[in-house]
């Protein structure tokens, strides 16, 4: 057997994660105005028609078709102003001056805005031709009563708010946040803030989980740095897993004598895998400390986040009750240098993506590849995408783009 054949593809990988995400958090209600990137529990259902009532569109005149057939002319018999709950009497061979958003009568067929009209001694006269039922505003038009409206498992927008405040809603049964437990392992580690010393790093990993997971919409429980220590490590575990619904770890996945975590999961829980045909991103832990589920992130930092948007971030919206899949573009561009790759891996290679005077999809990488290199992430937009197999590929062939979504923008 070969070293790669150890390895977990990355699609058998990402299945298995999302196959064990099947905890819903509970649910709460809210009010509207507190809703904004929470996740529907429940389908919202429209109490009311929007519009209640039809209503004109446009500044204008209110005709009736068979009074315009008849002369191009039509005197002005009466006004309706927005909010307006009596109607003026409306003879026929007349028409009504009409605002925006001013009840439309049952008779009208059609409301002409007043551009295409002229003032007249004797009345209006319409321009322009006229169709049935321009510029009105129907009822239920925009949303029926007892229609759903939003479905379950919706993450719920400003533009999708501002529509249920149309419909006067004043709270919304959305899930509670999934409880998410981070730490990172390493005696090398010190907090932001801190001086460093000889051999230490800033603890950048936990850090961009914090920013990741808040952008997920999660509460996240943070324990800090725990030291190479394996009776620490197994406390800190232990703490983890009984207060959160997820576990997410940095560091300590790999194989060096101090890495710890792995013989304290397998005391613990269970390892389903870790290691992953992935590129950056190989040592990648999953399992479950009791009922609680892990994620064992890479020390590198690009490892950490290239693993957290492409096999957390999915588990993550699952678990928390979002049913849709988070947006993906695929798109194919023509590569503008050379890229260096060596069969076996799924390479996730950061990129810019170019549009050319033609409208031809090129992408250039952002330099230096290597998994320590911060730049790469942080100046992309895009992963260029190289199959397991594939080899280096020369500028000019076509590659496989993924645009990145809103947790990286």
């Amino acid at each position: 057997m070969t070293k790669q054949a150890l390895f977990l593809d990355f699609a058998d990988a990402k299945q298995q994660i999302l196959a064990h995400a099947t905890a819903f958090p509970q649910i709460e209600t809210l009010s509207t105005l507190d809703c904004l990137h929470r996740i529907t529990a429940k389908p919202i259902i429209s109490p009311i028609n929007v519009p209640g009532f039809n209503n004109s569109a446009m500044d204008g005149y209110a005709i009736r078709l068979s009074d315009l057939s008849q002369q191009p002319v039509l005197p002005v018999a009466g006004k309706i102003f927005a909010g307006q709950s009596t109607l003026p009497d409306w003879p026929i061979g007349t028409c009504l001056r009409i605002m925006t958003g001013a009840p439309v009568p049952t008779e009208a067929e059609a409301v002409v805005m007043q551009e295409e009209t002229e003032i007249t001694d004797i009345g209006i006269r319409f321009t322009h031709p006229v169709k049935p039922k321009q510029n009105i505003r129907f009822l239920g038009e925009d949303a029926k009563q007892n229609a759903e409206i939003i479905p379950t498992g919706q993450k719920l927008t400003i533009p999708m708010l501002s529509s249920l405040a149309t419909l006067g809603l004043t709270q919304v049964e959305v899930y509670k946040p999934l409880k998410v437990a981070i730490f990172s392992t390493g005696d090398e580690l010190v907090s932001l803030g801190t001086e460093l010393k000889s051999g230490q790093i800033y603890d950048s990993n936990r850090f961009t989980l914090l920013l990741l997971l808040k952008q997920l919409g999660c509460e996240v429980i943070d324990l800090g740095i725990i030291p190479d220590d394996e009776q620490k490590i197994k406390r800190a575990f232990l703490q983890a897993a009984d207060l959160a619904d997820l576990v997410i770890t940095s560091g300590g996945v790999s194989v060096g004598d101090a890495d710890y975590t792995k013989q304290v999961l397998n005391e613990l829980g269970h390892i389903n895998f870790w290691k992953i045909a992935m590129k950056p991103g190989k040592p990648f832990a999953f399992g479950h400390i009791h009922k609680t589920l892990f994620c064992g992130l890479p020390g590198n930092p690009v490892s950490a986040v290239v693993t957290f948007y492409q096999l957390v971030q999915p588990l993550i919206l699952k678990m928390s009750g979002y049913t849709q899949s988070p947006s993906i573009q695929g798109l194919q561009a023509k590569t503008l240098v050379n890229l260096k790759k060596s069969p076996g891996r799924l390479d996730f290679q950061r990129g810019q993506l170019l549009v050319t005077q033609s409208g031809e999809l090129t992408v250039t990488t952002t330099g230096q590849q290597g998994s320590h290199i911060t730049q790469s992430l942080s100046l992309a937009d895009c992963f260029i995408i190289l199959e397991k197999e594939r080899g280096n590929v020369t500028a000019g062939e076509w590659v496989t783009v993924e645009l990145f979504n809103a947790l990286l923008k």
